[in-house]
């Protein structure tokens, strides 16, 4: 390329091409610098210094950009996702450069460029798209185009406009029809650059009974323009979609074309379907789109081409309304929006403008072909066998006995109810598509909501493939992933409900009814202290639920164990995450139940320790005193004389009871030493309460983690050769046992036979016990038995 710009007679573009080059270059390398070169740019550009007074080289400014572009790399990584710039990039992004430089020109020099660069990309655009004898309008913005538009259908549906104005307007109110799948703030977007109330737009429904969800209802609109004629209104302009904002539905362009013309209104075009009129093949509705009125694309995501502008393409003879509309100007800046785009066609040729789209479709129609292979998955645009947008949905087959799970709602049912019915596969669907962009980034996936299914992924790669590089081996790497992630969905969604069935049958535990929460489940302790009507902040509970989520975390099992606060509530809670395998939900819940007890039981006798520990002292030093004035009064006043005392002592001693004071923690009280003189043992004072234990936490396997459901199931999982040998162990080892050791055997295997002793192996096992218990120091008086001897 240096060779080429070379041969450039005009300095300054050379010059222009190679500096793009470089900082492109430059800016795109994005390479790891030292950690104290990388401190001293992070110090530098966060804190703004004064503006040097001798300037600074090129290199350094763009060595300044790239440092404000990827300084939070480190914290956000995947916070955003970074455009693919190949060299058409290069060149839309050269054409604003050049703009400014040909901005410099004479006026003469300049009018005929401009206008050689606005007829000859509205030319190449209205030949690629099949808009026969359009004008071109360039805007930034993609709404923009919209309202120039229906200032120029208000000209000339209102021949006074120009004069009279607002009250033109009032006499006879312009309606605006928008489809109920229409981008989501478009109306009010119109009526505040046009200045109209709201009540001038028409929201129509879309088909409730037959054909698609999300495609404009014909037969209920030409009702709203009938309805609208009959008020005194003027139905102005109606826009409508070649692939809806959300799935990429079509509407019956060609009736509504019909619509329109019979009564008098503008028809507008937009969305990603346009595309495809670039191809060979075209659906008939979109193709329809060609005799619209005007339309609005969207070349630059596409074709992968950075900061160029929308087009809208329109049909009006009418000159001096275009001007006042503002499609047209005489501005020579405005004419040089199309400098990029005019630039990079160039470089792509009709072959590559077509082919980029070609290949977007091709992926398009790959991954759903694929998705069709594979279960519960559902696919919301099969009846759009040539739209580029992949709409899909993990759903869940469920009998008519339990409808919650169902993918499908049912007439019947209002939004509401069927927004309930679907939480649960709502959140799923959520975490599938974070999984899909955490693991495949170049597939660009993207989670929406849609008001009549629920949430649902959508995949439009004519609108990502350019910018992030998709290719085939991507689109079949998510498919793979979308299977991976099957089981996992599948397992959590069956143990919801017994989840939340085992919360609400246990004392102490409270279902938290989160539709967010793509895990199992969410469930709160609640404490003997526990204000369950105030939903102010809970110490006494954050410390549990800390000590709770510590303990679940160190059991390491499978599952994933948070903590956050409830919805609407600052009290905390513990989050139960994805299940891949079979969970024994009876043994989870009461896993909860028991360690938060026992942390509360622990809490709160560390808590009552200082105040028992008080009480005890200012007991003990009231019992003290009291026991010195009975020794004074036992004594007599003669013994404290220390002379007399010692004589009287000397003749007459003084049999004094030993008494004294122990404190015992666990009872909280005083307690007499004098059992402890007697016995000559130390005694142990009460019992403390019993450690709080589950009657449903089962026994484990060696090696098998936490809440695993499937090895407890039956003998028939354990293999016949551990069975016979775990059978003559417990045999082996019945003779050894003895009392209440072999009660608790034979309460875990009751389906095992021990062997009944004999009386002479009675008598010996209960001799041998009674030695045991009974020790005597003399060991050589032990009588053995007959047997041993």
């Amino acid at each position: 390329m240096d060779a080429s710009l070379e041969k450039i007679v005009d300095p300054t573009l050379a010059e222009m091409g190679k500096n793009l080059k470089e900082a492109m270059k430059m800016l795109e390398e994005g390479q790891r610098r030292p950690e104290e070169e990388d401190e001293k740019k992070l110090l530098s550009g966060d804190i703004p210094g004064p503006l040097q007074g001798s300037g600074q080289d090129m290199v350094s400014i763009l060595q300044l950009v790239q440092n404000l572009m990827h300084g939070d790399e480190d914290e956000s990584p995947q916070s955003c996702r970074i455009q693919n710039i190949g060299e058409q990039g290069h060149m839309a992004l050269l054409g604003h450069s050049l703009g400014a430089y040909i901005s410099t020109l004479d006026k003469e020099k300049l009018r005929k460029l401009t206008t050689r660069i606005l007829s000859d990309t509205t030319l190449w655009l209205c030949r690629i798209f099949r808009y026969e004898n359009g004008c071109a309008y360039f805007h930034e913005e993609e709404r923009e185009g919209l309202t120039k538009i229906c200032r120029l259908a208000i000209h000339s549906r209102y021949e006074d406009f120009v004069v009279d104005g607002f009250n033109v307007l009032y006499n006879k109110k312009p309606v605006i029809y928008l489809s109920a799948a229409a981008r989501p703030g478009l109306g009010q977007y119109l009526c505040n650059q046009l200045g109209l109330p709201f009540p001038c737009l028409c929201r129509v429904p879309c088909n409730t009974m037959f054909g698609s969800q999300h495609q404009m209802d014909v037969a209920f609109l030409e009702k709203l323009v009938k309805d609208d004629r009959e008020r005194g209104r003027l139905p102005l302009l109606l826009v409508a979609n070649a692939g809806t904002a959300a799935v990429g539905h079509t509407d019956k362009i060609g009736r509504l074309k019909e619509l329109c013309e019979q009564y008098g209104m503008w028809l507008h075009v937009e969305g990603v379907n346009l595309a495809t009129l670039a191809l060979g093949y075209v659906s008939s509705s979109v193709l329809a789109a060609t005799k619209c009125d005007s339309m609005t694309l969207t070349p630059g995501p596409w074709l992968g081409l950075p900061a160029v502008p929308a087009v809208t393409l329109y049909k009006h003879d009418d000159p001096a309304l275009t001007l006042v509309a503002g499609l047209t100007s005489n501005k020579p800046a405005d004419k040089l929006r199309a400098l990029p785009l005019w630039l990079s066609l160039q470089y792509l040729g009709l072959d590559g403008t077509v082919e980029r789209i070609k290949s977007a479709c091709q992926l398009s129609q790959r991954f759903q072909e694929s998705l069709k292979k594979v279960d519960h998955i559902k696919i919301l645009v099969e009846d759009e066998l040539s739209s580029p947008v992949v709409v899909f949905r993990f759903f869940q087959e469920s009998s008519s006995l339990d409808p919650v799970l169902q993918a499908t709602p049912v007439p019947h049912m209002t939004p509401s109810t069927v927004g309930q019915q679907r939480s649960p596969c709502d959140a799923l669907n959520r975490w599938l598509g974070e999984e899909l962009n955490r693991l495949v980034p170049a597939g660009g996936i993207t989670v929406m909501d849609l008001e009549a299914e629920g949430m649902c992924l959508r995949f439009s790669p004519l609108m990502t493939t350019a910018v992030l590089g998709t290719r085939s081996e991507d689109v079949d790497q998510l498919v793979t992933c979308i299977e991976s992630k099957l089981p996992v969905l599948m397992c959590t969604l069956q143990l919801k409900e017994e989840f939340r069935q085992e919360v609400e049958g246990t004392a102490g535990l409270l279902y938290v009814d989160d539709p967010n929460w793509p895990g199992i489940g969410v469930v709160r302790y609640e404490h003997a202290n526990d204000d369950k009507s105030s939903l102010k902040s809970d110490p006494e509970g954050e410390k549990i639920h800390a000590g709770l989520l510590k303990k679940l975390n160190e059991l390491e099992s499978d599952l994933t164990f948070k903590m956050g606060p409830e919805y609407r509530s600052m009290k905390s809670c513990i989050y139960i995450g994805m299940a891949s395998d079979d969970v024994d939900v009876s043994e989870l819940v009461e896993t909860i139940a028991v360690t938060a007890r026992e942390i509360e039981e622990n809490s709160r006798l560390l808590e009552n320790m200082t105040e028992v520990v008080r009480k005890g002292i200012q007991e003990a030093q009231l019992q003290l005193q009291k026991a010195n004035e009975e020794r004074l009064l036992e004594e007599g006043v003669l013994r404290q004389i220390p002379v007399v005392g010692s004589v009287l002592n000397w003749f007459s001693p003084l049999q004094a009871s030993r008494k004294g004071r122990t404190f015992n923690l666990t009872a909280g009280a005083l307690e007499s030493t004098e059992q402890t003189y007697v016995s000559k043992v130390q005694s142990t004072g009460v019992t403390p309460p019993p450690t709080p234990s589950g009657t449903r936490i089962k026994q484990r396997f060696p090696g098998q983690k936490p809440f695993k459901r499937g090895l407890l199931r039956g003998s028939d999982e354990v293999s016949e050769t551990s069975s016979v040998s775990h059978t003559e162990d417990l045999e082996k080892m019945e003779p050894l046992s003895a009392g209440p050791e072999q009660d608790t055997s034979e309460a875990q295997h009751p389906a095992q036979h021990p062997k009944i002793p004999s009386p002479q192996e009675a008598d010996q096992t209960k001799a041998l016990q009674e030695n045991a218990q009974h020790p005597r120091n003399d060991f050589s008086q032990v009588e053995e038995p007959e047997n041993l001897r």
